[in-house]
């Protein structure tokens, strides 16, 4: 059996494949930020993989940035989240809720009454950003976090990671990647500041270790995982000449830490730099815990990096937004439907759940 599609266990925890769902906002909470039951059918299609790690899930009203994400800082959020759980775990499948608060990326036409936007300092974000109540809008200046926002935020994390697995979740990933929140501290660009949070690496990267062990302290050290996108410039995060040293630096810092897993996502697939061989090796050597990868991989290309031990588990992303049953098309060597990019962020079935599965008879 080819390693993709073979068992694996992380810890305690068993895992049906190394095949991971990456986490992709699709926009469908549509109701007060609410999972619903269209969600649950969706991820239950795609509950062959190992493991699946939800799209981007607000830990508090104030990291709403996009319209349409969920939530997990209401009871009846909690409440709504249990079918989706339910519904994969009957399928075999582990699933870990990512916590994305997206920070100075939001506007305020996205944020519901009394909710801020904020940033660790008061610096824009370059572009626009879609509302659904008044379309394309600039990104407005955030906030700059006070300390009390931070300690704040940081408690909301750790109140979020505990509902998650009341909700039934096995884990939570702390989305510290793509230019949100957490790497908004972490990049010189979008954090200005002159505290213990800004100024050289180990100030900019403060919060991130200090939500890391709050999420721990909630759940235990087995059930968080963190995302990181080195050389990504999604959300106005541009390259900086210290960026490999740093990164390289947070992978020694990530391994005495000691989170499940490390998820590095390489965004060159999709126009971004490339991310250097040299990071992945770092991270392979610095970090002796569970590493993901993903980025532009197909099954050929994900197999050949775990027979290298280059990781140990590997997600996918747009393949499986058209593919529900991608691992049984993989297996059985048939074509893949080619995803709707028009419906990727759409409310309703339609480029979600509707995607053909293989006839019976077929592979």
């Amino acid at each position: 059996m080819p390693l993709l599609f073979s068992p694996v266990s992380i810890g305690s925890m068993n895992f049906q494949n190394r095949v991971v769902m990456a986490p992709m906002t699709r926009s469908r909470a549509t109701a007060d930020n609410l999972p619903n039951t269209l969600m649950a059918e969706y991820y239950a299609q795609r509950a062959t993989a190992g493991l699946i790690v939800t799209e981007g899930t607000s830990p508090s009203p104030n990291g709403l940035g996009y319209p349409r994400i969920p939530g997990i800082f209401s009871l009846a959020q909690v409440i709504a989240w249990k079918p989706v759980t339910e519904e994969v775990h009957r399928k075999g499948a582990k699933i870990f809720m990512q916590l994305m608060h997206c920070g100075r990326v939001g506007h305020p036409l996205n944020l519901p009454p009394g909710a801020r936007l904020l940033g660790p300092s008061a610096v824009a974000a370059a572009g626009e950003i879609y509302t659904d109540k008044g379309g394309l809008q600039p990104f407005p200046v955030p906030e700059a976090m006070t300390l009390e926002d931070i300690r704040t935020t940081m408690a909301e994390f750790a109140t979020a990671a505990t509902s998650a697995v009341a909700a039934g979740f096995d884990g939570v990933e702390l989305h510290a990647a793509n230019g949100y929140l957490i790497e908004q501290f972490i990049r010189p660009n979008s954090n200005l500041r002159s505290d213990g949070y800004g100024g050289i690496i180990e100030n900019r990267s403060r919060f991130l270790f200090e939500v890391l062990e709050a999420l721990i302290g909630a759940i235990g050290r087995e059930r968080v995982g963190i995302r990181l996108s080195p050389f990504g410039v999604f959300n106005d995060m541009p390259l900086y000449k210290e960026m490999e040293d740093e990164y390289i630096w947070l992978a020694g810092q990530l391994d005495a830490a000691a989170p499940s897993y490390v998820h590095l996502v390489d965004h060159s697939a999709m126009g971004a730099p490339a991310v250097p061989d040299s990071i992945r090796k770092s991270f392979r050597r610095a970090f002796t815990g569970i590493l993901i990868l993903s980025g532009g991989y197909d099954a050929l290309r994900a197999e050949k990096d775990l027979v290298a031990e280059h990781c140990d588990l590997v997600a996918f992303g747009r393949p499986f937004i058209a593919n529900p049953d991608l691992l049984k098309r993989w297996q059985s060597g048939m074509p893949l439907n080619e995803p709707d990019m028009t419906t990727f962020y759409t409310p309703g079935p339609k480029g979600y759940t509707d995607y053909p599965f293989l006839k019976e008879g077929n592979g």
